[in-house]
């Protein structure tokens, strides 16, 4: 017994059926929808004569094979398939690509800082991380918009290229606008999928400069749902997607856009596709009330309690934690807000320090030769000294015997000065003198000597510079030899100060930097002055560094030894600063509340660094001008994440 089966011939193109569905046997059909005509139809067939044809499962295979599935297309009147359709098929297939061009060359240097930012981006994708992300998706955003407007410029004084140069415009903003949403998101995957609509248009943007594209290489990955493509300047593949568990999964690509065949379209799947994707952060949740945020409703409407319009909440904005809180409420709850400004700023350090001898000052006083001490004319430490006083008198049968050499020179000088060579012994003379003066003789010690033509038993012994005696080693009568250290004095009228500072502080302080000392023992006394030298080593044990303030002390009131407080003040120049009550920590982390506008506030985790007085400083996280709350944080905070956590329990 012989199976039948009923099957409807009909043969649709690879694109699938018409949009108009075939009309019911006796109905009329629209001509330009469904033309009754083959060859109005190219790319599909249709079997009028067997509407309903009653075939054993063989031959319908038969049909099948050579008309449907795997069979040759449909052709056009004459045998000759359409050029037209084949060249448009083959385009879809290839995917999207700008025709090539060179940008201007300030475009060339926009897309070049957005390429480097948009590397920076994918590196930390690739790492399984957003922290940092937003500063660097700003920096990305920034350098498309100049872009951008390179391109406007460039569309001023090229009339007749306007066209061309109004569509690569429009994808640099798409490029922008992508950019700008990726910086508003913190979470992993709402990142990937905004990092993915960035780099659809990046892709084709850079594609069309050969010279911006040399060098960078796109990569697919076919784990990935939404565009699966991106740039990377290296070979070595690290998966933004994926991240760190799949960095090498994927394959090398080309430069087009797959799935649209013109600008429009490209930009019509921005605006569109994604806004139906459920894991898309800016797909709208459900729409709530700015006054009465307990109100969700999955449609538009009107809030039943006030009757103000319903407005969108993204799941972007859920999964970062946004509250609604109106103008009315904030008043209640006493919320206020600011905005991130610059300041400047200079921190103050305080430290211990301690007076010591200005080492340029320190004097020691010793001898070449041996000898014994005849009178101490300095007999005590302290003793102010002035240079040129005697210190002491010294016999040394060394220097007595140098002085004896030195006036038998002369004397042979006198004697030469008669003969017919009397200049023979002046060398003798200029050597005896010189042997005076390298045994630290004075000029007038050595005059009076000629001039008296005597030698001097009990040589006195001159201070080399004034000061006062803080070192005394000898006693009169003691012997000395050499080099041995009898006396020290020190200049006190200008004296340092030495501090040390944590290794952290250290680098705000340098040669220059002023300072205030105070002391404890002279109250309401401040003595102001500058590092003069910052010791390049640290004390291993304290884990601390020294610096040197010079002090000038001519009423002597500062004396080695003493203690001394010394404060610097650093001036750091201007930072980007917040109220420090509008930060919130968290342990290791910092968050602040930023005013979105329209009653929406978004936590923003940021990077602080130095907190002066009411300040802190923010070193990622924010921007110039970005308005943020400065008082009411822990009722926002709370709200914040009771919300976070009921759409997670939902």
């Amino acid at each position: 017994m012989t199976r039948s089966t009923e099957f409807d011939l009909t043969f649709f193109p690879p694109g699938g059926p018409p949009k108009n569905p075939p009309p019911e046997p006796g109905a009329d059909a629209p001509t330009e929808a469904y033309p009754s005509s083959a060859a109005a139809r190219p790319g599909w067939r249709h079997h009028p004569s067997l509407p309903h044809a009653v075939v054993t499962p063989f031959l319908a295979l038969a049909l099948v094979a050579l008309g449907g599935c795997g069979g040759k297309e449909a052709e056009e009147p004459g045998g000759e398939r359409s050029a037209a359709a084949t060249s448009e098929e083959s385009a879809a297939d290839a995917g999207f690509r700008l025709p090539e061009r060179e940008y201007p060359e300030p475009v060339r240097d926009a897309l070049r800082a957005a390429l480097d930012a948009y590397e920076d981006v994918r590196a930390l994708l690739a790492a399984d991380t957003t922290d940092g992300l937003v500063p660097r998706a700003r920096r990305l955003a920034d350098a498309l918009a100049a872009a951008e407007a390179g391109l406007a410029a460039a569309l001023e004084t090229a009339p007749d290229d306007a066209p061309d140069l109004a569509r690569h415009r429009q994808l640099v903003a798409e490029a922008g606008r992508a950019a700008r949403g990726l910086a508003e998101t913190e979470e992993l995957a709402p990142s990937r999928a905004a990092f993915g609509e960035v780099s659809r248009f990046l892709i084709a943007v850079v594609g069309a400069d050969p010279e911006l594209a040399s060098g960078l290489h796109v990569f697919s990955c076919p784990m990935e749902e939404g565009f699966n493509k991106w740039l990377q300047p290296t070979e070595e593949m690290a998966n933004p997607f994926m991240g760190e568990e799949m960095l090498t999964c994927g394959s090398r690509d080309d430069w087009t856009v797959s799935g649209v065949s013109s600008v429009e379209e490209l930009r019509s799947h921005a605006e569109h596709v994604h806004g139906a994707d459920p894991g898309d952060p800016a797909a709208i949740a459900h729409y709530t009330c700015p006054m009465h945020p307990s109100i969700e409703s999955p449609d538009p409407g009107a809030c039943p309690i006030c009757s103000m319009p319903l407005v969108p909440v993204t799941r972007g904005e859920l999964a970062s934690g946004v509250v609604f809180v109106d103008e009315a409420r904030r008043r209640r709850i006493g919320v206020t807000t600011g905005t991130a400004t610059r300041r400047a700023m200079s921190d103050e350090i305080r430290a211990v320090g301690r007076v010591v001898f200005d080492e340029t000052r320190l004097t020691d006083v010793s001898v070449k030769y041996r000898g014994w001490i005849g009178r101490l004319h300095v007999d005590e430490p302290g003793q102010a000294v002035r240079r040129g006083e005697p210190l002491f008198t010294l016999y040394s049968p060394e220097l007595y015997a140098a002085q004896q050499e030195y006036l038998a020179a002369l004397a042979s000088q006198r004697a030469a000065a008669a003969t017919s060579a009397p200049d023979r012994a002046d060398y003798l003379v200029r050597a005896a003198r010189e042997r005076l003066r390298l045994w630290d003789l004075s000029p007038g010690q050595i005059d009076r000597l000629a001039a008296t033509g005597q030698p001097v038993e009990r040589i006195p012994i001159l201070a080399p510079a004034s000061g006062y005696v803080v070192e005394k080693n000898v006693v009169e009568g003691a012997a000395v030899e050499p080099g041995m250290k009898l006396f020290r004095l020190a200049g006190l009228d200008r004296v340092w100060v030495e501090a040390d500072l944590y290794e952290s502080e250290l680098a705000a302080v340098g040669v220059g930097a002023p300072a205030l000392v105070r002391f404890p023992n002279l109250p309401g006394e401040e003595y102001r002055g500058r590092v003069g030298f910052v010791y390049p080593w640290l004390d291993g044990d304290a884990r601390t560094g020294r610096v040197r303030v010079e002090l000038a002390n001519p009423d002597l009131a500062l004396k080695p030894d003493m203690y001394a407080t010394v404060t610097f003040q650093a001036e750091l120049g201007e930072r980007l600063v917040v109220p420090e009550q509008a930060v919130l920590w968290t342990g290791e982390r910092s968050f602040v509340f930023r005013d979105l506008g329209d009653g929406r506030i978004r936590p923003q985790r940021v990077e602080t660094g130095l907190s002066k007085g009411d300040w802190v400083e923010i070193t990622e996280g924010l921007s110039e001008g970005d308005a943020i709350v400065t008082s009411g944080n822990f009722l926002i905070a709370a709200e914040s994440r009771l919300k976070l956590a009921m759409d997670r329990w939902r």
